[in-house]
């Protein structure tokens, strides 16, 4: 059997990269209506744009509920959530006044996950995120404990001499936040002696805490290709056995 019988119509090559054509399409469009003094006629041309992009999408839509086995399981999984939105801002329109619901406008750019479905090497970053989500989710509580720990000691090193700056452990938070991840804005720095050492010690921990995720990552991705070469070498093996079973019946 080939593998076109087997992969669904809209994931075939030929429907994923119009669907991925039309949605950095639309991506386009958006920002170019963001642009001050468009003439009407550049108007008019995207709003009919974003009509023939949102018929297409919702019948992509509509189409993948048809010939899903689990209708509503699909509906609520992340591609069909996905996909909704990037076509339920334009029909909102017609019932609110977008101008006043910029963030619900801004759900267009949703769409630019749905090349998510099309993207094997997205694919394979989720896939590795996944596996390593443990991990992930005890580094992130780490990471929040570490950072309460920070604005309580800054707040220890600086609340008497910068009382207007640091005036709380919240205000004292926004700081750590700027130090940890080695952004430094600047707005608001140590200017006693032990605030700045222990400044540079959460500077050289922030460091670190950069590097920690890129390397469980970076193992997580290592190990889905390797899995994934070992399912592509299984599944050639599969095919050579099936081959040379026809040939040996063929021969009886």
């Amino acid at each position: 059997m080939s593998n076109n019988k087997k992969t669904p119509i809209l994931d075939r090559p030929f429907f994923a990269w119009s669907i991925a054509g039309l949605i950095l399409f639309s991506v386009v469009t958006f920002s170019i209506e963001t642009l001050p003094g468009l003439s009407s006629m550049t108007r008019a041309f995207l709003y009919y744009s974003e009509m023939v992009v949102v018929g297409l999408f919702s019948i992509e839509y509509l189409c993948r509920i048809y010939t899903s086995p689990q209708r509503l399981r699909f509906i609520f999984s992340f591609y069909g959530l996905v996909d909704l939105l990037a076509i339920l801002p334009f029909y909102l329109g017609f019932f609110f006044d977008l101008r006043s619901l910029r963030l619900v406008r801004l759900l267009r750019l949703l769409r630019i996950l749905k090349l998510a479905r099309y993207n094997l090497a997205i694919l394979r970053f989720v896939r590795a995120m996944y596996l390593a989500k443990e991990e992930l989710v005890i580094f992130t509580i780490a990471s929040f404990v570490l950072l309460f720990l920070a604005a309580v000691g800054i707040y220890h090193f600086e609340n008497e001499a910068q009382p207007e700056v640091f005036r709380s452990i919240f205000d004292a938070l926004w700081w750590a936040v700027a130090t940890l991840t080695t952004v430094g804005y600047g707005d608001i720095y140590p200017i006693t002696g032990g605030g700045r050492l222990f400044t540079f010690g959460i500077l050289m921990v922030g460091l670190g805490m950069i590097a920690v995720p890129t390397g469980i990552i970076a193992s997580s991705l290592s190990d889905v290709r390797r899995q994934l070469e070992q399912e592509r070498r299984q599944e050639e093996l599969h095919k050579e056995n099936d081959r040379s079973t026809e040939w040996e019946v063929g021969q009886e």
